[in-house]
Formats: C-alpha cells, sequence, structure tokens
C-alpha cells in the first residue's frame, strides 16, 4: 500500500499548561549564541533539541556527535517529566498564525515521502549536503521529526470545512511567541473530518515547499535508510512520513528579500550610475524607494535611493522573470561582477521584516558601499517554478510569520 499524500499520527506534544515553555523560535533563524539567550533559565525551552549545543561547552562544534546525542537526551528527558505526551492515536492538527492583522490557518500532518521523492511535493531550491547531514543526524538521534516543514496548497472546500468545525472549539493552547506573533493549535481527531482531509489532499496533483528544504531531504534519506535495514517493510511506516504544515497559498505572506553588496567592483558611485543605465530607468527620490510593484527595485547608494525600472521587458521563463534573477542578471553580474550568490562574499541579504531601515543603516556605517529593496516574490511565482521543475536562485523567498518548533513533534516510533 501506499502513504496517503498527507496523512494523521500521533504527534509528540506539550501538555497545554508547558506549550508557552516549549515553544521556541525555528532552529534556523537563530545563532547559538541568540538560542542560549533566549532559553536561559528555561530548562523546557524546545531550544534545549533544536539547538543543543546551547548545554554543552562555549566552542562546541555544533555538528559534533555530542551534539545530536544530547538533542535526544534533552527529548527523552522532557517526556519522562510528563512535558511531552504523544497522543493516543493519529491526528491532523489545525495550526493557526497570526502576526498583526494577517491570519494563517493550515493543517499539520505526515507529508508522504514517496510523494516528495516523485516530486508531488514540490521544490524549488537546491540543498546543501551539508545542511541535510545535519537534519539526517538530529532525526536519527531524536529518532523525530522536531522541525516541521511549510508548505502550501491550493485550496479545498472539504479542508476548509474540516478546519472551520475544528476551530469553532478553543484550541488546546495558544501561544505568544517572544517576536509578538501567536501560535494556535487544535486537534483534530474526528474520523470523518480525517477521511475528508486525507481525500481532498490525495486528490490534489501536488503540494509545494515554502520554506524546509532541507528537512524534507533529510527526511527522504532517513527513510531510504530505514527501508533498507527492513526486510519486510509494508510501505506505511511512520519513516514513510515527515513532519509538515500546509496552509492555503492565498493565505501565506512573503516578505521582500533584499541585497547589500560591500563595494562597487572599483566604480565611483556616479560611474555606478551610468553603468547601470542601460538596463535600468534611474529615478532619484526624497524618500526611502520601497517597490511598488514587481519589476521596480530601490537603490541606496551615497545616502540616497533611487528608484530603478526595467528599461526592456522580463523574459517568460518563470525563473528568469523573477525579480531576484532581473537584479542579478542585468545588474549584479554585469556590474558588480557577482555571479555566484551562494559563495560570493561581497554580497549578503535582508529579510524584508528588517525594513529599509536596516538597508540604509548597512551602508551608512560603511559596511556596505549600496542596497537593493525587491519587491517580494509572489507565491505564484513560486508555485510557477515548481510547476516547471526549476529552482529559484538563493534568498529568493522570506515567509513570515515563522513556524515555531516544539508545538509538535513527529515521532518515528509509532507503527
Amino acid at each position: 500500500m501506499s502513504v496517503p499524500l498527507l496523512r494523521p499520527f500521533p504527534g509528540l506534544r506539550p501538555t497545554p499548561g508547558h506549550a508557552a515553555l516549549v515553544a521556541a523560535p525555528p532552529y534556523d533563524v537563530l545563532s547559538s549564541d541568540e538560542a542560549k539567550a533566549l532559553a536561559a533559565g528555561n530548562p523546557l525551552s524546545f531550544l534545549h533539541i533544536s539547538k543543543p549545543e546551547i548545554d554543552l561547552p562555549d566552542g562546541t562544534d555544533p555538528y559534533s556527535p555530542a551534539v545530536y546525542a544530547k538533542a535526544a537526551e534533552n527529548l527523552k528527558s522532557l517526556i519522562n517529566q510528563g512535558v511531552l505526551v504523544r497522543d493516543a492515536r493519529p491526528c491532523f492538527y489545525v495550526y493557526r498564525l497570526r502576526m498583526g492583522d494577517h491570519v494563517q490557518t493550515g493543517i499539520v500532518g505526515g507529508g508522504s515521502v514517496a510523494a516528495y521523492d516523485a516530486n508531488r511535493i514540490r521544490k524549488h531550491e537546491f540543498t546543501r549536503p551539508d545542511k541535510e547531514d545535519d537534519r539526517v543526524r538530529q532525526i536519527d538521534a531524536c529518532d523525530a521529526q522536531t522541525g516541521p516543514v511549510l508548505l502550501a496548497h491550493r485550496d479545498h472546500p472539504d479542508i476548509g470545512a474540516a478546519i472551520a468545525a475544528v476551530t469553532k472549539a478553543p484550541p488546546a493552547y495558544e501561544v505568544a511567541a517572544v517576536d509578538g506573533n501567536t501560535h494556535s493549535l487544535w486537534v483534530m481527531d474526528d474520523p470523518a473530518q480525517i477521511d475528508a482531509v486525507t481525500k481532498a489532499f490525495d486528490a490534489m496533483p501536488a503540494i509545494y515547499i515554502a520554506d524546509g528544504h532541507h528537512r524534507s531531504a533529510a527526511a527522504s534519506r532517513v527513510a531510504m535508510v530505514q527501508r533498507e535495514r527492513k526486510c519486510c517493510a509494508s510501505g506505511e511506516e511512520a519513516y514513510e512520513s515527515f513532519l509538515v504544515v500546509t496552509f492555503p497559498i492565498g493565505e501565506m505572506k512573503i516578505f521582500d528579500y533584499n541585497r547589500v553588496v560591500r563595494d562597487l567592483n572599483g566604480l565611483t558611485p556616479d560611474a555606478f550610475l551610468a553603468a547601470i543605465a542601460a538596463e535600468f530607468t534611474v529615478e532619484p527620490l526624497a524618500e526611502q524607494a520601497r517597490p511598488r510593484a514587481p519589476r521596480e527595485m530601490g537603490l541606496y547608494l551615497a545616502g540616497r535611493w533611487y528608484r530603478l525600472g526595467l528599461r526592456n521587458p522580463p523574459p517568460a521563463d518563470p525563473v528568469a522573470r523573477l525579480d531576484v534573477s532581473l537584479l542579478s542578471d542585468r545588474l549584479l553580474g554585469p556590474v558588480l561582477g557577482i555571479h555566484d550568490l551562494r559563495k560570493d562574499k561581497r554580497i549578503d541579504f535582508v529579510g524584508g521584516k528588517r525594513g529599509l531601515n536596516e538597508l540604509e543603516r548597512r551602508v551608512d556605517s560603511g559596511e556596505m558601499a549600496c542596497a537593493f529593496a525587491l519587491f517580494a516574490t509572489g507565491m505564484e511565482d513560486l508555485v510557477a517554478v515548481a510547476e516547471a521543475g526549476q529552482v529559484m536562485p538563493p534568498k529568493s523567498t522570506w515567509f513570515e510569520p515563522k513556524l515555531a518548533d516544539g508545538l509538535v513533534s513527529y515521532p518515528l516510533d509509532w507503527q
């Protein structure tokens, strides 16, 4: 038998009285020092599992065997204390994120590894082997997937109806996070609702990874190793799924992901402006040049903002027409000599939630020579790239609000 695209599972999650202490920011948005400071005085913080180096001597290699062993030890401790408890039977969970006036509500479930391998759970980014290795070791050590993958799906009336029914009741818990966002979780354990949601997802041709490509790839690798170990696998084992939270495409929010560059490749500011004029219109502004629409960009240079517009139309290719690609192909590469965004140390990236003031600060401090403000990549752009089987340039999307770690984990020994 094959595993459905999304299936219920018996989640490992905090008891209501502990949820606020357990919930933590995602492991990959904090440095070890930031995680240590945030978890100080709170032994129940999930950061002791997702960033376990904070419990080891300063200078410990975060990829050393001791770190993964500490993660497993800390997870077992929370289970033994009764802080984390496994549900008695497979469930879906309804997860609501609130950031100011923005609200998105989705489903927590087990995403099919086979669907991921077949590109039915579609990707839009390359992964790095070292980051994959890190997640594989974490999953192996904990015998659980503790970091959810963020997915997006086309809205479906049966899923919406099940969510509406479940959320009529108070949530199992509601947590106000350190970033000011609110995380609410409901348990969907009604068999009819579970069946309706399972069938609705299974009827979809595809769903899309928004964030969590390394976690997805690691889950696939773990499943492959587990299959090799089993002589009589049924194909329905727990490792054949991975922890996901999927939201309707129309409810998700992508922020801009901006660029700052250390030097002008030997050009003076005036020569730089002249060099980019072949591909861009350049309009000086008295205020910040926040892009108002796709294909419009802001430039901060020598204490002044400029609005940049394309002189020539974008190509039809779904990757080449992205604003991040247009900036690279028509300016960063030919004018500034930056061709590899993954490796070139002259460029850095600033998530749009930090605002344009952060771009000004980086340039005015002398650390950077110029900054580029971009219009946020759209969800339909992401879908178009994934449907074409292509990948986006690095740092193309910045999703907010972020999921919390620790509200639901996926144990690998439930079957």
